[in-house]
């Protein structure tokens, strides 16, 4: 077994945020597509409100602008520096960027036509997603939807065993402060669809996969 020390989230991106753009795209199986994918299924109304959830550098927004240049998009992300590279790359786009844990930051009730995630939601237990997710089944406006591209564990065996391996390292780090750091520890699609039915949307469809990773589209 290969032994790693954790890292803080946002230290984590932050350390490497050169080369971050040119890794996603060239080293993570499927994005070359799942990228324009997910982009395609978000809301194209004109003007229209969506809510990007772990925005980082923002390579779905670089597809989803291409598509609707008006959109207005609040972005929200623990690292400061992946929001200043994102700032960058859309100077006059309608883009709030908020720096804090989307657990943390309040969404409002009814104020988004749509929302995404791409790989950022694999690090967390149902009981952490489930308020996260009821909250932002809220802050949808009737109609709406969220659009999550993520990879998922291949067995409940191997997502039990990705959490086991998570408490051992921060017990052997004395890591005891409650904080988020960079493991991941993707749930099953099974229990990824569950909480979120759990949460209040009314349908989850899965769209597509590329191998581990699927784009699932979840209803108000």
């Amino acid at each position: 077994m290969v032994y790693m020390m954790l890292e803080k989230m946002d230290d984590f991106f932050e350390n490497r945020l050169e080369g971050y753009d040119q890794h996603m795209r060239t080293n993570i199986h499927g994005a070359g597509e799942f990228y324009r994918f997910t982009a395609e299924h978000l809301p194209m109304q004109p003007g229209c409100q969506v809510l990007d959830l772990g925005c980082g550098t923002g390579l779905e927004l670089e597809e989803y602008f291409a598509l609707n240049p008006t959109a207005q998009v609040t972005g929200v992300d623990l690292s400061a520096a992946m929001l200043r590279a994102l700032e960058g790359k859309f100077p006059g786009k309608a883009l709030r960027l908020v720096h804090g844990s989307y657990f943390d930051v309040p969404f409002g009730k009814g104020e988004y036509a749509g929302a995404v995630s791409v790989e950022s939601l694999h690090h967390f237990t149902q009981e952490q997603k489930l308020p996260l997710y009821q909250k932002l089944c809220q802050a949808l406006a009737p109609g709406g939807w969220f659009v999550l591209t993520d990879y998922f564990a291949e067995s409940p065996q191997l997502e039990r065993q990705y959490f086991q391996d998570l408490e051992r390292l921060k017990e052997e780090q004395r890591i005891t402060d409650g904080g988020f750091y960079h493991y991941d520890t993707p749930l099953t699609l099974e229990h990824e669809v569950q909480v979120l039915e759990r949460a209040g949307f009314s349908r989850v469809d899965v769209l597509k996969n590329w191998e581990a990773t699927y784009t699932l589209q979840a209803f108000r």
